[in-house]
C-alpha cells in the first residue's frame, strides 16, 4: 500500500515521503496513529501544494535572516565584568548576557540563535556565531572588558 508520511517515523522516513509499505502495517499502525495518509491523487496534490507553501515561507524567512545578518555584521557587543588576577572573570558571560546587550543596542532576537558553546570566563575579544537561519550564520564580535 502506498502512503504519504505526515510525521517522521523512525527507520521509515520523514514527513512528505511517499512510501510503499505492507498493507497490515499501514492499516494497523500508520493510519490509525495518524502518522500517514493514503497516497491518493488528491493527497498527492495537497502534498505538492503544502511543499510550495513551505518553500515560499522558507524563502521569506531566509531573506529576513539575511537582512538581520547585514545589520549585525560589524556590530561589536561590549560587556563589562569584574575580573581577578590573570584576567579571569568572577562568574561568566552567557548567551543571555550577550542577548541582553544586543537588545540594549536595538536588536531583537532570541538567545537561542547565539551559538555560544560554553560561557566566556575571561577578558578578551571573542567571535560568537549567530545562527539566524540554517543557511545564514554571522559572526558577532563580543568584547569583555574589566569593570572599574
Amino acid at each position: 500500500m502506498e502512503v504519504i508520511l505526515k510525521r517522521s517515523v523512525e527507520g521509515l522516513g520523514v514527513p512528505g515521503d511517499v512510501l510503499t509499505v505492507a498493507d497490515g502495517y499501514a492499516r494497523n499502525y500508520l493510519l490509525p496513529m495518524q502518522l500517514a495518509v493514503h497516497a491518493t491523487e488528491r493527497n498527492r496534490r495537497y502534498l505538492e501544494h503544502q511543499k510550495r507553501v513551505i518553500d515560499q515561507q522558507e524563502a521569506k524567512d531566509r531573506e529576513h535572516a539575511r537582512e538581520i545578518a547585514a545589520q549585525i555584521t560589524g556590530v561589536t557587543c561590549t560587556l563589562k565584568r569584574r575580573a581577578g588576577e590573570n584576567d579571569r572573570l568572577f562568574g561568566s558571560v552567557t548567551s543571555m548576557d550577550v542577548a541582553e546587550a544586543l537588545r540594549s543596542e536595538g536588536f531583537e532576537f532570541e538567545r537561542r540563535f547565539l551559538e555560544l558553546t560554553e560561557p566566556i570566563r575571561e577578558l578578551g575579544v571573542f567571535m560568537v556565531p549567530v545562527k539566524l537561519h540554517t543557511d545564514v550564520v554571522v559572526e558577532l564580535r563580543v568584547v569583555v572588558e574589566r569593570e572599574e
